[in-house]
């Protein structure tokens, strides 16, 4: 069922943070009607994580029949979520104010990379252009290196897609009370700002530094880095509060006497050098053995393909099956109205017929 059971969405396809965003409305038990494109590359969309609980339908948005039936379903609809650059959905005559006109109490959600408005609005980009501009890329990196692109998470997922449907939740509960939808905008390099509030804080007050790799969690400490072990794998070590690196030094047998003084920001760069040492004397899985469940703050370095196979991961079932491929499963967990997947990523526009019935619009 999900808390969202009952809320009708429509998504214009697109690619990344939209098709996401619509992920997690879908997981939490929404209706998820994605409008694709015919000739969209992709058509069997099975293993496509991004595409899980939703329905497909293929409409020429390019024609007025297919504009007259988007609208017949908007009129229907509790939520809209597309991410074309500004201007697009408005030139196709689908945009905010054609649909809110025959729907008022619709939630509009808009998402780009640099916004509806401002000199950039209609320029193309990618997740790495927008995290430029808001300081996250540059802070990613260790000292003395480039800035590297952690993933396509800090943008286009984390910037993006979680503040557009927290927006929609936002917009959906206050529609309750007005009996109006609104537009929401969601723009990455907002969203991305807004993560980065953390760092703005402790720059603010000293605590901070702008040169990369010199801070206590972008890997300038000694406590709070990646190391590799005997057999070319990986730990993760997090022991910030002192209670923590006490545990650490007891745990590794670090010499005590080198170790610490543990905030001293002048000797990390040796204190660093020692504990590489030390990890590269046992492999992953006798660090694992020695220090996870406890409160060292510890974790093996696991790749997407290892993660899955975690004990924890497991007991959690953090991971499902679907499709033939293992997949994350849908989070948060509601106690009451939990969140589940209905069924893999249809075929496109497999669903077109069917849904147009069920709307009740006109074959």
């Amino acid at each position: 069922m999900g808390p969202l059971d009952g809320i009708r969405v429509i998504e214009l396809s697109g690619i990344g943070p939209g098709p996401f965003a619509g992920m997690l409305l879908a997981d939490m038990g929404a209706e998820v009607i994605t409008v694709d494109r015919a000739g969209s590359p992709g058509g069997n969309r099975e293993h496509d994580c991004h595409a899980r609980g939703k329905k497909s339908i293929i409409l020429d948005l390019k024609s007025a029949e297919g504009v007259r039936t988007l609208l017949g379903l908007v009129e229907k609809a509790d939520v809209l979520i597309e991410g074309f650059r500004p201007g697009v959905v408005e030139r196709l005559g689908i945009g905010p104010e054609e649909c809110m006109a025959i729907n008022p109490r619709l939630i509009y959600g808009r998402i780009t990379g640099w916004g509806q408005t401002g000199p950039l609005a209609k320029a193309a980009g990618h997740d790495i252009n927008y995290i430029a501009l808001t300081g996250a890329l540059y802070a990613n990196g260790r000292a003395g290196e480039k800035p590297v692109p952690p993933l396509n998470l800090v943008g286009d997922f984390g910037g993006g897609s979680m503040f557009l449907v927290t927006g929609v939740l936002a917009a959906l509960l206050e529609a309750q009370k007005s009996g109006k939808g609104q537009v929401v905008d969601a723009a990455i390099t907002d969203g991305s700002a807004v993560l980065m509030g953390l760092f703005n804080t402790l720059h603010a007050e000293g605590l901070w530094s702008t040169e990369r790799g010199t801070n206590t969690i972008d890997s300038g400490s000694h406590f709070y880095d990646v190391y590799e072990t005997s057999d070319g794998q990986y730990i993760a070590l997090g022991s910030i509060e002192p209670k923590f690196y006490e545990l650490l030094m007891e745990k590794a047998g670090l010499d005590r006497d080198l170790f610490r003084d543990q905030m001293n920001r002048e000797k990390w760069p040796d204190l660093k050098k020692a504990l590489s040492d030390v990890v590269r004397s046992k492999s992953q899985r006798e660090w694992c053995a020695l220090m996870e469940g406890t409160d060292v703050c510890f974790a093996p370095v696991l790749s997407f393909e290892q993660a899955p196979l975690h004990p924890h991961n497991q007991a959690r079932n953090t991971y499902m099956e679907l499709g033939g491929t293992t997949q994350p499963a849908p989070a948060p967990r509601f106690s009451r109205t939990p969140s589940s997947v209905r069924f893999p990523g249809r075929e496109l526009g497999s669903d077109t017929a069917t849904v147009l019935k069920e709307w009740g619009l006109d074959r």
